[in-house]
C-alpha cells in the first residue's frame, strides 16, 4: 500500500519507519528544509518513560494562581483573543479531575513502556548515533511536603510497574556528585534507573537517512501540505505547491500544523501550542551531571548529550506568539546556574524556543478519523521523543488491521 506521512518530525519519521518495515511504499512530505526542525529540534532530551503523567492533575490546581501571575513562573498564561486558547484551557481544567487524571497516568505509562521497548528494538536493528544513554533519572525536590507527596505517588505508580526509589539529599549527591553545591536546597529525590536520554534532532536526522537508504522511503522537504482532496469519505490526495500527491492512506503527524490542516475537513483537534525553551551548553568535565536530572521546583530538566548538556523547561500558554524570548531564556540560564553553577560554559549556550503541540489531557491523538484512510499521530506535547516509537507502533498496527498492544480508544480523536 502507498502511505503518505505528513511531517518529518520524530512522530512522522518513526511512523514511516514502522510502516516501511511492514512493507508499505512510504512517502514523507515536510514543509521545512530538513528533518525535526520544529518541536523535535532541541527538546529536553530526556526519554522519561516513567514520568509521563499528565500536566492536567488535581495537584496543579492550588498552584495555578501563582504560576500564572508570577513573571518568573515555570507556567505562564498569556491571554489572547483566541477562542481556541480558551477552549483548551477549559478542557485542561476539566481534565484535572482526580479519577480521569489517574486513568490518564496509567494509559500514558502503558504507552511509555511500549515506546521504550520499540525504541530498544530500533536501536538494536539500526546503526543510529544520537548520544543515546541509559543513565537513569533523578527528580529532586526542594520542598519536604512535595517530596512526601512524590513518595506516595511513587508507591501508586509502582503498582503499574514503575521502578523507582526515594533518596534523601545526601543520597542524591552520592548518586549525582554535580549536585553537591545544591545539597542545602534539597529535601530529597526520586530515582528511576530505567530512564534514558538522547538527542532527538540527531536521532531524527539519522533515522531519515536510514529510511531513505535502507527502506526506500522518499522524503520531500520544502513541500508544505495546504489541503486534502477527498472523495466519498476517503482522502485521495494532498495539495502542495509542487502539485498533488496521491496515496492509499495518509498519516497526519504535523504537530501544530495538524489542527489547521484538518479544520477544513470538519475536524477540530483539541490541540494548542505550548511554548518551551532550552539551552545547550558545552559540559564541564567532572562538573556536568551524568544522570538526567529534573528540578521539580523550577520545572527544569537536565540531560547529558555526549559532551553537551541540554537544559530545558517552562510552559507558556500563549499560542504561536513569543513576546519575551530573550527574557525567558535569561531566566532559564539563571535558574540553571542556581543548581548547577559549574556544569558548563553558559556563555556559549545555544538557545532554542519551540512550540509543543499539546492536548488538554496530555495524551497524543493516535488512530482513525471520519475519513477511512486518514490517520492521526500528533499532539504529543513535551513528550514527543519519549512516546514517538510507541505511537508509531500503534498507528502502524491500526493501519495494517492488527490489534494494537494498547487500547486505541484511549488515544482517539474525540475520546
Amino acid at each position: 500500500m502507498r502511505v503518505c506521512v505528513l511531517g518529518a518530525g520524530v512522530a512522522g519519521l518513526t511512523s514511516a519507519y514502522q510502516l516501511a518495515r511492514d512493507g508499505h511504499e512510504v512517502t514523507i512530505l515536510e514543509g521545512r528544509d530538513g528533518a525535526a526542525l520544529e518541536a523535535s529540534f532541541a527538546n529536553g532530551g530526556q526519554l522519561s518513560y516513567s514520568y509521563v503523567a499528565p500536566l492536567a492533575d488535581p495537584s496543579v490546581l492550588p498552584h495555578l494562581p501563582a504560576w500564572l501571575l508570577q513573571s518568573d513562573s515555570a507556567l505562564r498564561f498569556v491571554p489572547r483573543l483566541d477562542p481556541q486558547q480558551w477552549r483548551w484551557c477549559l478542557s485542561f481544567l476539566l481534565a484535572c479531575r482526580g479519577e480521569r487524571a489517574r486513568q490518564t497516568a496509567i494509559e500514558m505509562l502503558q504507552l511509555g513502556a511500549l515506546s521504550r521497548a520499540t525504541l530498544h528494538d530500533l536501536v538494536q536493528r539500526e546503526a543510529i548515533d544520537f548520544n543515546y544513554v541509559r543513565n537513569g533519572k533523578l527528580v529532586v525536590y526542594r520542598d519536604a511536603n512535595a517530596f512526601d507527596a512524590a513518595r506516595r505517588k511513587m508507591a501508586y505508580l509502582q503498582t503499574a510497574g514503575s521502578d523507582q526509589r526515594a533518596l534523601d539529599a545526601a543520597a542524591c549527591v552520592a548518586l549525582e556528585p554535580a549536585l553537591e553545591r545544591a545539597q542545602p536546597l534539597l529535601a530529597g529525590g526520586i530515582h528511576t534507573p530505567s530512564e534514558e536520554a538522547g538527542d532527538c534532532h540527531r536521532f531524527s536526522v539519522a533515522l531519515a537517512d536510514v529510511l531513505k537508504t535502507r527502506y526506500g522511503v522518499t522524503i520531500h522537504y520544502e513541500t508544505p501540505v495546504h489541503s486534502f482532496v477527498t472523495e466519498r469519505g476517503s482522502a485521495v490526495a494532498v495539495r502542495t505547491p509542487q502539485g498533488e500527491w496521491r496515496a492509499d492512506a495518509f498519516v497526519v503527524a504535523l504537530g501544530n500544523g495538524s489542527a489547521p490542516l484538518l479544520r477544513e475537513l470538519g475536524m477540530r483537534l483539541p490541540m494548542y501550542p505550548l511554548t518551551g525553551y532550552s539551552l545547550t551548553i558545552p559540559g564541564a568535565p567532572g562538573q556536568a551531571p551524568r544522570v538526567s536530572v529534573t528540578d521539580l521546583h523550577r520545572k527544569l530538566v537536565y540531560a547529558p548529550l555526549g559532551e553537551r548538556l541540554r537544559i530545558a523547561g517552562m510552559v507558556e500558554i500563549a499560542g504561536m506568539h513569543v513576546a519575551q524570548r530573550e527574557r525567558r531564556l535569561a531566566l532559564l540560564k539563571r535558574q540553571a546556574q542556581e543548581i548547577f553553577p559549574d556544569a558548563g560554559d553558559y556563555a556559549k549556550a545555544q538557545t532554542w524556543c519551540g512550540h509543543r503541540p499539546a492536548t488538554p489531557d496530555s495524551k497524543p491523538l493516535i488512530g482513525a478519523t471520519p475519513y477511512r484512510n486518514l490517520w492521526l499521530n500528533t499532539g504529543h506535547g513535551a513528550l514527543g521523543f519519549t512516546l514517538a516509537c510507541g505511537s508509531a507502533r500503534v498507528i502502524a498496527d491500526a493501519i495494517a488491521g492488527r490489534t494494537p498492544p494498547l487500547d486505541l480508544g484511549a488515544y482517539a480523536w474525540q475520546r
